[in-house]
């Protein structure tokens, strides 16, 4: 049997392949639009179909949950959580901030996690226990310390405006805080660089697990924290996340719970 960190490895970087071709010549008949602010493309479903396709001939027996099929987060001995192309609306603009997102959960824990930048042919990847890397050179967190130091990663929560009113706040008060912020539109691109350092710290509203689940365990791997908004670890169920270096991350955690009263959400 194949080791699944290979698989997913290949399979994220067939599928990038794929991606990355079509980059820039999208048309209007190969877009659906699923719902207000959220797209999917011709291209997802192609990149999804080859990664299913390709993990089923080593692991048929295994579990699948994508975000352009199935969904459902089932307690299997072996989940596959996958998103075959974060950055969709990225993807379309022709914005260059898009990747492939591939985790392996076994028994509840997510034990493989792979991020693939076709763009710039960089492939995030992380085993339980066995560190992070980037195409073979280990990475680790930031070493940055003081808040006001520190750049920090968002997203805007575009599809649920009910939280908008409180993600400004929180908005408003890292303005105030840190060095900068920035959006790149890709939670698995923000996670990955909180995992080689490029950025201090990451947090998002109601994001998915295939949003999420690779590039938790590569910051766990890099010597990062990772949790919901309370501090704990529900974030794959909640979707709010904040990650970070442990300092930059427990600072994060106090501004959150300062500003929203302990409550996630």
């Amino acid at each position: 049997m194949r080791e699944p960190l290979i698989v997913a490895m290949e399979v994220a970087q067939s599928a990038g392949k794929l991606i990355k071709e079509k980059v820039g010549s999208i048309t209007n008949e190969e877009i659906t639009q699923k719902s207000f602010s959220d797209f999917v493309t011709k291209v997802d479903l192609e990149s999804e179909k080859a990664i299913i396709t390709n993990i089923k001939k080593y692991f048929p027996n295994h579990h699948i949950m994508a975000e352009e099929s199935s969904k459902d987060y089932r307690m299997a001995d072996y989940l596959w959580i996958i998103d075959p192309l974060d950055g969709t609306t990225n993807f379309i603009h022709g914005f260059p901030f898009i990747a492939i997102s591939i985790a392996l959960m076994y028994r509840g824990e997510l034990i493989i996690g792979v991020i693939h930048d076709p763009l710039r042919n960089e492939t995030f990847y992380a085993e339980k226990n066995s560190g992070a890397f980037l195409n073979g050179k280990k990475i680790k967190v930031s070493s940055t310390k003081e808040p006001q130091f520190s750049l920090i990663a968002t997203g805007f929560p575009f599809r649920n405006k009910q939280y908008v009113s409180n993600y400004v706040k929180i908005f408003h008060q890292m303005l105030h805080s840190v060095n900068d912020l920035r959006r790149a539109g890709a939670a698995a691109i923000d996670l990955a660089y909180v995992a080689c350092g490029r950025v201090d710290g990451f947090f998002e509203y109601s994001l998915s697990p295939w949003d999420i689940a690779a590039g938790t365990i590569l910051i766990k791997e890099a010597g990062g924290v990772v949790s919901d908004f309370d501090g704990k670890d529900n974030y794959l169920l909640t979707g709010n996340i904040i990650a970070g270096n442990p300092i930059i991350h427990k600072f994060l955690a106090d501004k959150f719970k300062e500003i929203l009263g302990g409550v996630n959400g």
